[in-house]
Parts: C-alpha cells; sequence; structure tokens
C-alpha cells in the first residue's frame, strides 16, 4: 500500500487536500500527484483536487493535462476569481496569450481588487503590444497593492522598454525600499543609470551591494561589465548559477515579452542545413536552460542530452520529458572530459556568457563527430563594441567580434555559415546577433585549412 493511499484512509477528503496542497508548496510533486490521484479516485468530481492537481500538472510542464483539470474545476466553482488567474498562467506559459487575457479578465470581473490578476493581465497585454493597456495593469496592481514587487518590477521593465528609463528607475528604487537585497531590481536600477549615462551612479549602487555581500557573483560581475575593469574571460560558475536558479520559474514567460527569437533561429538554421527530423542523430543541447531549444532538436535525436549549469533549470527541463539525459556540468569542462561524441550540438543564447571562446570551441569540435553540425548564436560586437575580440556589455553578456568567432572556428576546422539577425528586445531595442552552424568534416580533423567562412544578412522583421 503506498504512503499515500493509508493517508487518505485516515484522512477526511478536505485534509488530503489540503496536505497535498503542503506537499505541493515544499515542492514534493511526486507524493503530491499520488495524493491528489487517491482523492479523485475516491471523489472525481472534488472541485479543490481538480484545481490544484492541475496546478501541479502545469509545474510539471503538462499544460495540456493542467487545463483539462482547471477547466472542470472552474465548471464546477465558477465564480472563483483566484482560479482563473491560475487559469491564465497556463495559457500564458502555453503562449495562448489570448486565452490568458480572458482569464484574467473574467478574474477581475469576480474579484476587481485582484492585485496578482491585473499584474499578470499587464505582463501579457505588454507581451501583446499593448503598452499603454499594461501599464494601467501595473499601476491598477500597485494601487491595490502598494507592495507589490512582481508590479512595481514589471512596471519599471515596460517604462525601460519604453525609453521613460527615469520613470523606470522610480519603480527599481521603489523594490528596493520594499525589500532591500532585491538582487533583480538593483540590477535594474544600475542598468537604468548606465543607459541615463550616470556610470558613477552605478557603480555606486555594485559597490555598495559589495560592501554589504562581499564576493557576490552578480554584484562582482555586472560592476565590471560596468566599468569595464577587472573582467573575467567568462562569467563564473556562480554568477551563472545564481542568476538562473534565481529566475527558473519565470525565464520563459520573461523571454516571450523580448521577443526572444533564438530558438526559432536555431530552427530555421537546422531546417536550411538539410537535416531531417528523423530521430537518428545522437544530440547535446549545450546550455539546455529550461528546454526551449530541445522541443525544437528532439525530433533529429536518437538520443537528446542535455547540459547546463543551473539546478533550477535543468528541473524545468526535466518535466518537458524529452531529454534521454540531463548533466548538471559546466559546458567546457562537460565536453572536454565526456567520452561520448554527438552528431549534433546546439547552444542557444550560451556562449553570450563566455567571452574568450577558445577553449569551448576547441572542445566542442573535439566532441563533435566527423561530418558533425554544431548550430550557436551570440551577440555581435558591433558600434563601440567593434575592433575587439568580445566585450562584456552592461547588461551582464559578452559580445563577439565575427571575425574573431570566424578565426577560432576555422583554426579548429569547422567550416561556418554566419546569419547576422535580432535575437531579441531589450529596454526598447533590438539586440544585434549572430546565429552561426559550423560543420566539421567527414575526415574529421580538427586546424585543417578550410574555405573561408560564409556571410549572409537576413530580414529580421
Amino acid at each position: 500500500m503506498e504512503p499515500s493511499e493509508s493517508l487518505t484512509r485516515e484522512l477526511s477528503l478536505e485534509e488530503a487536500v489540503s496536505f497535498a496542497i503542503l506537499l505541493q508548496k515544499n515542492q514534493q510533486f511526486d507524493e503530491a500527484h499520488a495524493m491528489y490521484r487517491r482523492v479523485l479516485e475516491t471523489a472525481p468530481d472534488h472541485p479543490r483536487a481538480l484545481h490544484y492537481a492541475g496546478v501541479l500538472a502545469h509545474q510539471r510542464g503538462r499544460n495540456d493535462e493542467a487545463l483539462t483539470l482547471i477547466e472542470r474545476s472552474l465548471a464546477l466553482v465558477p465564480d472563483n476569481a483566484d482560479w482563473f488567474s491560475n487559469l491564465g498562467i497556463v495559457f500564458q506559459s502555453d503562449d495562448r496569450l489570448d486565452s490568458a487575457i480572458d482569464s484574467y479578465q473574467r478574474a477581475i470581473a469576480i474579484d476587481p481588487s485582484h492585485a496578482n490578476a491585473h499584474n499578470n493581465l499587464g505582463v501579457v497585454l505588454r507581451a501583446t503590444g499593448q503598452s499603454v493597456e499594461a501599464e494601467a495593469a501595473y499601476r491598477a496592481a500597485i494601487r491595490l497593492n502598494p507592495e507589490h514587487i512582481d508590479a512595481y518590477t514589471n512596471l519599471g521593465i515596460l517604462l525601460n522598454g519604453l525609453k521613460r528609463t527615469e520613470e523606470a528607475a522610480v519603480c527599481y528604487c521603489k523594490v528596493i525600499t520594499l525589500r532591500p537585497k532585491h538582487r533583480e531590481a538593483r540590477k535594474l536600477l544600475a542598468l537604468a543609470h548606465c543607459t541615463l549615462g550616470q556610470i558613477c551612479e552605478a557603480v555606486k549602487i555594485y559597490g555598495e551591494w559589495l560592501e554589504e555581500e562581499p564576493g557576490d557573483p552578480i554584484a562582482r560581475h555586472m560592476l565590471a561589465a560596468c566599468t569595464g575593469r577587472d573582467v573575467p574571460e567568462r562569467a563564473s560558475n556562480e554568477f551563472v548559477e545564481t542568476t538562473f536558479d534565481g529566475f527558473a520559474s519565470s525565464f520563459e514567460s520573461k523571454l516571450g515579452r523580448l521577443s526572444y527569437r533564438a530558438p526559432s533561429l536555431v530552427a530555421a538554421t537546422l531546417e536550411e542545413s538539410g537535416i531531417e527530423p528523423s530521430h537518428r542523430l545522437d544530440v547535446l543541447d549545450a546550455g539546455c536552460g529550461t528546454g526551449l531549444c530541445g522541443a525544437i532538436i528532439a525530433p533529429f535525436a536518437r538520443r537528446l542530452v542535455g547540459v547546463d549549469l543551473s539546478e533550477g533549470m535543468l528541473a524545468h527541463a526535466k518535466d518537458k520529458n524529452i531529454y534521454h539525459a540531463l548533466m548538471k556540468a559546466e559546458l567546457t569542462e562537460y565536453l572536454r572530459d565526456n567520452s561520448q561524441t554527438f552528431d549534433l550540438i546546439v547552444s542557444a543564447d550560451t556562449l553570450v556568457y563566455f567571452g574568450d571562446l577558445k577553449g569551448v570551441i576547441a572542445a566542442t569540435a573535439g566532441a563533435l563527430r566527423p561530418s558533425g553540425l554544431f548550430v550557436f548564436t551570440l551577440e555581435h560586437a558591433v558600434g563601440d563594441s567593434a575592433g575587439v575580440n568580445y566585450r562584456l556589455e552592461p547588461h551582464g553578456r559578452y559580445s563577439h567580434a565575427q571575425a574573431y568567432v570566424e578565426q577560432l572556428l576555422n583554426l579548429f576546422g569547422l567550416q561556418s555559415k554566419v546569419i547576422q539577425a535580432e535575437l531579441r528586445m531589450e529596454a526598447g531595442a533590438p539586440v544585434q546577433g549572430l546565429v552561426i552552424r559550423a560543420a566539421k568534416s567527414a575526415a574529421g580533423s580538427p586546424g585543417s585549412p578550410i574555405r573561408p567562412s560564409l556571410t549572409t544578412r537576413v530580414d529580421s522583421s
């Protein structure tokens, strides 16, 4: 007999559901799932069990199941604002934004004082380009809850994207007042100062941060990005883990608001390469994150391996059930030390945390089989960054000169084609990027001279 079965026999149905919710809050998802299953076997139309089992399904990346369960719960209890707000969250994560807007609006119609629904509505309105309406929604959330940190943060990001940087800075200051050690708000405020040309103010923020938390990886890295001094050859493991563990749960929705295009650009590059999606290749998702690219490359894979430094991101990738193996490791070390080789290696928006690319490209070339393909994205060093191999930008990621990248690929026997494209929007401006397809020769001899790289500029509109 399973523990959940004996517990449900000892508890009332309401007690069992409450206990399952507690397990769910404590991230004990398997145990919570078993408890909900036992309750629903006894009472198939129990509204709370249906609803929170649906929320759990969403947390585990099973949105179709989540929608079915949550909609069943709302058919039984159609006047619950919280539940409509949760339905909106699932629709939003499934990129069904019109349905998400409708769900949040229904939550607000039931309870006009539902601050979270107003905030969530603002997020989706911004994602659909309705900036005026999004601002009104965020301000409504703040009016209803003057300590709504997410609403202040989201409003600041919206205003910054509209180039209302000084107003954005006021929002970030409010967040820091409410929560003095809020990492994201500190970083955003410093970035706002950089945008306004107030470098001394940004340096002051990072300096005070380091005084309070000596050695903090985010403050140390961002101070180097802001000043150009003591720039590391790549972002430290601690910076990457702290950054991505901190927003793994909201990673995909945040990228959606930034018109993030790296996965679709990777997909287009693979289609252009002529590889058939016939589940015949051994594929590595290098820096897999939450698995955004995994869904794109899975049809090509006989075996799909994901590697990432962030435990939080890997947990979300695992819930997608598309990887045969997931590894927590630093990328260069994994490529260099792992005996497995691959037909295809994809790395979307990962090498932007490397400045010096020599080590990681050498390791990648070694991990590719003869005739193997390496597809990856970088941010393009343009303007003031041109003429250098790489630069740590104020936002904390590295940009790279195209000539530098082509030189390294040539050095390690990889023939490349480079496409210039917009990767995302940031602070209201497009981020210029490089999408690179690098092929290993059939002989597989790294370091052999090859033909010059091809360069194509595409219309990113």
